[in-house]
């Protein structure tokens, strides 16, 4: 946590359109606002749990491409769901804004999440419907604008452009769970040759890989991934112990691998994009 306000993300890389591919980490977010931590019934180290921790650390790696990263916590604002996605029950009047209840909302992880890692409650009063309308004008709307307008950038340059959104979970259940969960909505998302070269990439690394299950994407995959209209999307899940020590939330001496792989997957994808956009039904893979 930090004492001052950073800005609401951070933007490496060269985002003038030069590069077929653009990378975000919604939920790598580290910042706390004092606010915040003085309404929520929870400590730094539990509010902490909800992050897709250090996520942003295991981009550092990838030079030039567009690397788009949070700052702010995911527990105070969720940039993986919609601006809609509001819980009444949060606040202490009507919210001036549309509400659209649905089973994200109702499990307590609705864009202003009502709860932590661990179904714990977050916050010890109700707010004022007023920050609902500050959270969402100041990081929400201008985070999702900005992925837009480079996406469009890369498309006028390249024909076409992808979204990798990453993520990191805990390990799935099962004898054998998957080590990374690549999601496009089941094949809405995003043209299948995009998804067969990531999966290929994450196996030839060693790693067990799975589609769509239990993780098919967030709203930034179903909102943006239109692959009819050239802009494709895909969600990566990066399993927590690959990388991180879970307790102390610090990387581990896997995160060398780990960040390897993703850099030499966004240069595998970046190098192979006009062969890769040349597919067959590439403009109408949706339709």
């Amino acid at each position: 946590m930090r004492s001052s306000t950073p800005p609401p993300w951070r933007l490496t890389g060269d985002g003038d359109g030069r590069w077929p591919v653009l990378v975000t980490s919604p939920h790598s977010g580290r910042h706390y606002p004092a606010a915040f931590l003085a309404a929520s019934r929870l400590s730094l180290a539990e509010l902490r749990r909800a992050e897709d921790a250090l996520v942003d650390a295991l981009l550092d790696g990838i030079a030039g491409v567009p690397v788009l990263a949070a700052t702010h916590a995911r527990s105070w604002l969720d940039l993986n769901r919609a601006a809609d996605e509001l819980d009444p029950g949060l606040f202490d009047g009507p919210l001036p804004l549309p509400v659209t209840p649905g089973p994200r909302v109702a499990a307590g992880l609705g864009v202003i999440p009502r709860l932590a890692a661990m179904g714990q409650e977050i916050y010890a009063r109700r707010l004022d419907p007023a920050e609902a309308q500050r959270r969402l004008d100041g990081h929400h709307r201008p985070w999702h604008a900005l992925i837009a307008a480079q996406l469009a950038a890369a498309r006028a340059a390249h024909g076409a452009a992808l979204l990798l959104d990453v993520h990191s979970m805990p390990q799935p259940q099962g004898p054998r769970p998957p080590q990374i969960v690549l999601g496009d909505c089941h094949g809405l998302a995003a043209h299948p040759a995009i998804m067969a070269a990531i999966e290929d990439h994450f196996r030839r690394a060693g790693w067990r890989v799975a589609r769509n299950h239990p993780y098919a994407g967030g709203y930034t995959t179903h909102h943006h991934g239109r692959p009819a209209a050239g802009i494709h999307a895909v969600q990566i899940e990066i399993c927590r112990s690959l990388y991180l020590d879970p307790h102390r939330l610090i990387l581990t001496g896997g995160a060398v691998r780990v960040r390897a792989s993703l850099t030499a997957l966004v240069q595998q994808l970046v190098a192979s994009w006009p062969q890769l956009s040349g597919q067959p039904g590439w403009a109408t893979a949706a339709e």
